[in-house]
């Protein structure tokens, strides 16, 4: 018996939503009394080994001709077959891109209950229940499953890392029967050091900004606090940004511990992509912008002032702080 996770990686490294899932995966393990262990599919630069410090028992390397770039049924096909061999009771994803597109190929081929957006661990694991956010992370949702087996998905920078006290024996494991329905012709990536997923502070302009040539503001700032950047969706449509900036609904959900929005109104589809911020604070010239009554943090005010003030008191703070 065991809990199975997808130990995602990124052209060979491991990143921290990985750690997050392994550790995750390693107490819902616990929960039922079972293993842990770990599947790891494409090539790697990072020690597959390291997995035992978040929890994972022993590490899989899955290998096949199908499953050198990404397709979310071969993944899902390669997962299932790991899980039925290895007699598991439960598969845990990450909800990153890749992640939200295997859980329901996966649920489905696996015959199992899917469970996103998770955001705790199990209240109960016998059976399955589980608190998930709902409604555009408006309100919370207590999901109960009866079924042997589920798929869990957590939203990354959710959960948190645990690390353990732990070794994990790695091997490889030559998988049949996975075949691939798409080709990938190239791969265009988003710029930026720091994915907006993974980002613990995001800096977010909107058209309050003006126009791109005043983005430095934003840049200057992200920079001194080692943060992501990212925008509203009118900045990205009049491509001022790019698309792959674009934080709301029909955007890139994010949960950083510190979202800093820079003249944007707020409107109810952007908060629908950050609402899971632990802190909010935002700088807007109206005072009844919508976004000050989801805000912890309000300044009113002109951006072009606030934020060249902000961005000197932070690097005098550096400065005498280190």
């Amino acid at each position: 018996m065991s809990v199975i996770v997808f130990a995602e990686n990124w052209e060979g490294r491991f990143k921290k939503t990985t750690f997050e899932a392994v550790s995750y995966a390693k107490r819902v393990a616990d929960a039922m009394g079972v293993d842990t262990i770990a599947a790891v599919i494409g090539n790697l630069t990072d020690d597959a080994a390291s997995l035992g410090k978040y929890g994972a028992s022993k590490v899989l390397h899955l290998q096949s001709e199908a499953l050198q770039s990404f397709d979310a049924a071969a993944y899902a096909s390669a997962l299932k077959q790991v899980a039925e061999a290895q007699s598991a009771q439960a598969v845990v994803v990450s909800g990153t891109f890749n992640g939200k597109s295997i859980v329901p190929s996966l649920s489905v081929q696996w015959n199992a209950t899917a469970i996103t957006n998770i955001s705790e661990l199990p209240e109960s694991v016998s059976p399955m229940r589980v608190k998930r956010s709902a409604f555009s992370s408006k309100g919370y949702v207590m999901y109960e499953s009866q079924a042997a087996r589920s798929v869990l998905s957590f939203i990354p920078n959710g959960i948190g890392v645990v690390e353990f006290d732990g070794a994990a024996s790695v091997e490889t494991l030559a998988l049949d029967g996975v075949s691939a329905r798409t080709t990938v012709k190239s791969v265009d990536r988003a710029k930026g050091s720091i994915p907006l997923p993974e980002a613990e502070i995001v800096v977010s302009g909107g058209r309050g900004l003006k126009g791109p040539e005043n983005w430095g503001m934003i840049e200057e700032l992200a920079d001194l606090l080692g943060a992501g950047t990212a925008c509203s969706k009118p900045v990205s449509d009049m491509h001022w940004r790019p698309h792959s900036e674009h934080v709301g609904q029909t955007g890139i959900a994010i949960n950083p511990n510190l979202y800093i929005a820079v003249g944007i109104s707020g409107a109810i589809q952007h908060l629908a992509g950050v609402s899971n911020s632990k802190t909010i604070v935002v700088i807007n010239a109206d005072a009844e912008a919508p976004f000050f009554k989801a805000a912890d943090y309000g300044v009113v005010g002109d951006a072009f002032q606030v934020l060249p003030a902000l961005t000197a008191a932070v690097r005098k703070f550096k400065e005498h702080n280190g």
